[in-house]
This record gives structure tokens, C-alpha cells and sequence, in this order.
């Protein structure tokens, strides 16, 4: 739909994941699982978190962040995603679409960094545990996080900013399941070099740079491991974990966001977004809790509180 003054779009249409209603009906279904088995493993986990005074540590204050983000990640999308398959028009407004971009670069940002903070956590418990306390006290982990929050948002104002400006002349079908920014761009009528330039200098900063950081911190923890003669394998079961998040999510975002466009299939760009927006979340809780004695037994507590209620 195009306004009648400007000739400029005003919304737009998602061609979703298939254009078959009965495969449609299947879709809304499976998606409705995954999104529910999301929901329910991130809420759980904070309020395993919450009520079990064990779990009182940076790293599990740090994971309850993530899960929160999670949480908000999968909303943003899933929602407009399960209406959509029900749905015989699959449109979209320039303002609906622009927030989605927004809050989905924000949050996605803002874990890049988180999973650096973690890291960073998991080295100091492990190659500094006489200084831990010292160094990841409370006061520092509410500094971290707040930093984690303020870029995200910040570094997502700014490309949002050079977004609403662009004008939309037609075509406005966006062959995804969301508004993705890249996706979005690709319509636009304006000059889009400083968008593209931004998404360039922005994904050189928030996926090489913390990721940098990362392997960095995995190499010290490796080394430090090594030169224990006991408890080898638990101590870098407690790192395993987020190592198996940051290469799913790092690779497909980096798979996403730092190759030249067009280099392979729509059909395989919405795959990685499929995985690394609405899979990855639902997986976060498993992956962490599956090998964490302690989050299993925070787990049978809250079990055991909800039978006796």
C-alpha cells in the first residue's frame, strides 16, 4: 500500500516461510510449540535462579539476562509470525516494522556483548579464583550489565535513525518472516551507502570484536585447566555450556551479517534467521542447564515447592 500524495510505501507485505495453507497450519502449530518451550524454559530458569540462593552468582545473574533477552527476542518476531500463518494478508506498517527492527537489533546487540561478559566471568573464576569475589562483585556485575543495556541501545538508535528516513517507493513485498533490516533495505528508493557502511562497521565491531575477547578468555581458561591435576573435566564443564552458545550464535550471525548480500538463496537466509531468532532462545535454557548439577537441583526445589503448593 502506497500513500496517495507521495506515492511512498506506508506497509508491507511478508511472504512468510510458504505461501501453502496447509503447510501454514502445520508451521503455526510447530512455531506455537517452540515459542511456548521458550517462554516456559527462560522463565523457568530465572525463577530457578531467583528462589534457589545457590545460584546467587555473577554467572547465573549474568544468565538470567540472557534468558530475559531471550525471551524479549522471540516476542518481537514469533507473535507477528504465528498470526501471520493464520492470516490471508501478511502486512505489516512502516511503524510496526521499523520497531521490530529496532527492539530485534537491540536485543541481538546487546547479547553480543553479554556473551563476552560471560566469558570474561568464567575466566576469572577459573585462571583468578582467589581474586573472584574481588573483581566480580555485585557492584561490578550491575556496571556490566548496565553497559551490556546502554550500548545495545545505543548502537541500535543510531542505525535505526538512518532507517526512518529512507523513502519506499514500491516494490513493498519483504520475501521474509520479519523484518529484518537487511531485507528492508533492499526496497528502499534513497541511497542506502551509509546504511550499508553502519551495517559494515557495526557488525566489525559487535561480532569479531567480543568474539575476539571470547576465544581469548577460552584460551587462558584451556591453559589454566591443563595445568590442573584434578577436576579437569568439571572445571571446563561449567564453561562448555556457553562455549556451545557463542559458536551457534556468533556463526550464524556472522554467516548473516558479514558476507557480501546476495551470495546465496533468500530460501537460506531465512533458515539462519530461522535459527538464530526463534531456535537458538528455545535452546539457551537446555544447553545450559544440561550439564549443571546445580541448576538441576534448583530445579527438583522448585518442583517440590510447586507439588506442596
Amino acid at each position: 500500500m502506497t500513500s496517495e500524495n507521495n506515492n511512498t510505501v506506508i506497509e508491507f507485505i511478508l511472504l512468510g516461510l510458504s505461501s501453502d495453507p496447509s503447510v501454514q497450519i502445520i508451521l503455526f502449530h510447530l512455531f506455537l510449540v517452540v515459542y511456548t518451550a521458550t517462554l516456559a524454559g527462560n522463565v523457568l530458569l530465572m525463577v530457578a535462579v531467583r528462589t534457589d540462593s545457590r545460584l546467587h552468582r555473577p554467572m547465573y545473574f549474568f544468565l538470567t539476562n540472557l534468558s530475559f533477552m531471550d525471551i524479549c527476542y522471540t516476542s518481537i518476531i514469533v507473535p507477528k509470525m504465528l498470526a501471520d500463518f493464520l492470516a490471508t494478508r501478511k502486512s505489516i506498517s512502516f511503524i510496526g516494522c521499523s520497531v521490530q527492527i529496532y527492539f530485534y537489533l537491540f536485543l541481538g546487540e546487546s547479547e553480543c556483548i553479554l556473551l563476552a561478559f560471560m566469558a570474561y566471568d568464567r575466566f576469572v573464576a577459573i585462571c583468578n579464583p582467589l581474586r573472584y569475589s574481588t573483581l566480580m562483585n555485585i557492584r561490578v556485575c550491575a556496571r556490566m550489565i548496565t553497559v551490556v543495556w546502554m550500548m545495545g541501545c545505543i548502537i541500535s538508535s543510531v542505525d535505526i535513525y538512518f532507517i526512518v528516513p529512507l523513502a519506499f517507493c514500491g516494490p513493498n513485498i519483504i520475501d521474509h518472516f520479519f523484518c529484518e533490516a537487511p531485507s528492508l533495505l533492499q526496497l528502499s528508493c534513497s541511497d542506502i551507502s551509509i546504511n550499508n557502511i553502519l551495517r559494515l562497521l557495526g557488525s566489525a565491531i559487535l561480532l569479531p570484536v567480543p568474539l575476539v575477547l571470547i576465544l581469548f578468555s577460552y584460551i587462558q581458561i584451556i591453559m589454566s585447566i591443563l595445568r590442573i591435576h584434578h577436576g579437569q573435566y568439571k572445571s571446563f564443564s561449567t564453561c562448555f555450556s556457553h562455549l556451545v552458545v557463542v559458536v551457534i550464535f556468533y556463526g550464524t550471525a556472522m554467516f548473516m551479517y558479514m558476507r557480501p548480500r546476495r551470495s546465496v538463496t533468500d530460501a537460506t537466509d531465512k533458515m539462519v534467521s530461522l535459527f538464530y531468532t526463534i531456535i537458538t532462545p528455545m535452546l539457551n535454557p537446555v544447553i545450559y542447564s544440561l550439564r549443571n548439577k546445580d541448576v538441576h537441583k534448583a530445579l527438583r526445589t522448585l518442583k517440590q515447592r510447586s507439588l506442596f503448593v
